[in-house]
């Protein structure tokens, strides 16, 4: 795609949600059904993408695990919102990968040390492109995948969470 073509397809978007602010606002779902053993199955749209345990918490490694997922959608993002990005700019990116790493204390989650961190403590994701592009793009192609990617800034500024039961 194009810098002109990405413009044209964004346009009518972008005018739409400056008149219509609410037209903007829009609730992603994802859902799971409890599966065999310790398993959940998730629906991605595209295909069936069965999680459990990582090896280092009881699991086989014969299923997903749910903090591999989550890199992934970070990869998956980012590597997105870096094309959109560099297109709309036009800098020319002809391949390159997106890697993410995350550092996880695995005493946390199976309640060994009640000090240790349940979660990510560290994570890293990194381009290795295949551009021509010049420092300064660079930095400006880095700053706004930073700013635009859904993923990544759901991670760096906390959103509103609550859990619960369905009623029924």
């Amino acid at each position: 795609m194009r810098s002109d073509e990405l413009r044209a397809v964004q346009a009518p978007l972008k005018e739409r949600y400056a008149e219509e602010p609410e037209a903007a606002l829009v609730v992603l779902s994802a859902t799971g059904t409890l599966g065999e053993g310790v398993s959940c199955s998730v629906d991605t749209g595209r295909a069936i993408a069965a999680a459990g345990l990582h090896p280092a918490s009881g699991g086989d490694g014969s299923l997903l695990c749910s903090g591999d997922m989550l890199l992934e959608a970070l990869v998956a993002c980012a590597g997105v919102t870096l094309r959109a990005v560099a297109t709309s700019l036009g800098i020319a990116v002809p391949g390159g990968t997106v890697r993410a790493e995350g550092d996880l204390d695995f005493r946390g989650t199976l309640a060994v040390d009640r000090d240790a961190p349940v979660g990510f403590r560290a994570i890293r994701l990194t381009f290795d492109l295949d551009t021509d592009a010049t420092e300064q793009e660079l930095a400006t192609l880095l700053k706004l995948t930073e700013r635009y990617c859904v993923v990544l800034q759901t991670l760096a500024v906390t959103p509103e969470l609550s859990t619960g039961f369905a009623a029924g």
